[in-house]
């Protein structure tokens, strides 16, 4: 034990000249280049009429689609961490309205919250619903932006008016949406969509005759000016019943190289968005100052014990 000290001891002089090498070295404060990823996000909130429709469950009380997307993005602002960015987006029509380029989560969270609790049917600029058209302008958007921004597109899939061969785009040629997440909202039983007035009261239920619509010239004439038919269903066996496209989804993602995830589980939607590579890298410095620091503080302690605490405990131990 006395030659292991004697040892140690010898090298404490050393412990103190390295210690303050890597002081002045950690002064210079040198870095390392690297990548880092970068989250950023669009979450998409379909805001066309058959949103409305009550078919999802919160506890045991039924709440409207839109409902439910706005307590998911609410449970996805607690999920994010510090450091991503979020803009909150509304469908309607043929295209997406972004409220705000993507900003930082933790630090704008109470006007995010809040902007996600002002999405409402009522601010719907057409009465059509056309998913499949607003990939391309949705991708549009997305470039406006500062940076680069991922896509969480909460929808029922309701094409209205009804896709046929005169109105459907090809999308073999899209490339912008890449990793795009489409979350399915709705049951799979059919559900009679509730018609509001400017009030939000209900005044009755979506006919039949609103959505049968028929290939043809005026079918195509009526969807570019978004037009819908007013009348209000009679009776229960006039009512439009809708549901959820979980198929047409999964075909659209497929089209476009996205993917599709079924929104009744908060777990597999944040299982899908892991799918999604970052937002876009940056390249970012990493400091050693800190660790050349810390090594320093270190070895310099270790000289110190090695002159005192080592010969208190070595004489300790040789009585």
């Amino acid at each position: 034990m006395r030659k292991l000290f004697k040892h140690f001891n010898k090298r404490s002089d050393l412990f103190l000249l390295i210690s303050l090498l890597l002081l002045v070295i950690a002064i210079l404060n040198p870095s390392l280049p690297i990548k880092q990823s970068r989250y950023n996000y669009i979450l998409i909130a379909d805001i066309s009429q058959s949103m409305n429709t009550e078919d999802m469950s919160d506890g045991n009380k039924k709440i409207s689609r839109l409902e439910y997307t706005k307590k998911t993005m609410y449970r996805l602002l607690d999920y994010f961490p510090c450091g991503t960015k979020v803009s909150i987006g509304m469908f309607a029509g043929v295209s997406v309205s972004a409220t705000y380029s993507p900003i930082e989560v933790c630090s704008n969270f109470s006007n995010i919250h809040t902007t996600i609790s002002k999405l409402d049917w009522r601010s719907t600029w057409s009465g059509n619903t056309r998913i499949r058209e607003s990939t391309v302008n949705l991708a549009r958007l997305i470039r406006s932006f500062p940076e680069s921004a991922q896509v969480i597109f909460f929808t029922d899939g309701e094409e209205a008016p009804k896709l046929h061969a005169f109105n459907t785009r090809n999308l073999e040629q899209f490339q912008g949406g890449k990793d795009w997440l489409y979350v399915g909202v709705g049951s799979n039983e059919g559900t009679p969509i509730p018609k509001f007035d400017n009030k939000n009261q209900l005044i009755g239920y979506w006919s039949n005759e609103s959505f049968a619509l028929q290939p043809g010239i005026a079918q195509i004439s009526e969807s570019n000016i978004g037009a819908r038919d007013n009348n209000v269903a009679s009776g229960t066996s006039d009512r439009y019943l809708s549901k959820l496209d979980e198929e047409y989804l999964k075909k659209l993602s497929t089209e476009i190289n996205g993917i599709y995830i079924k929104g009744d589980s908060f777990k597999n939607i944040t299982k899908a968005m892991k799918q999604q590579p970052p937002a876009w890298k940056s390249s970012a410095k990493f400091s050693l100052q800190p660790i050349l620091a810390g090594l320093a503080l270190l070895l310099f302690i270790a000289r110190f014990i090695s002159k005192s605490s080592f010969r208190v405990f070595l004489s300790r131990f040789s009585k």
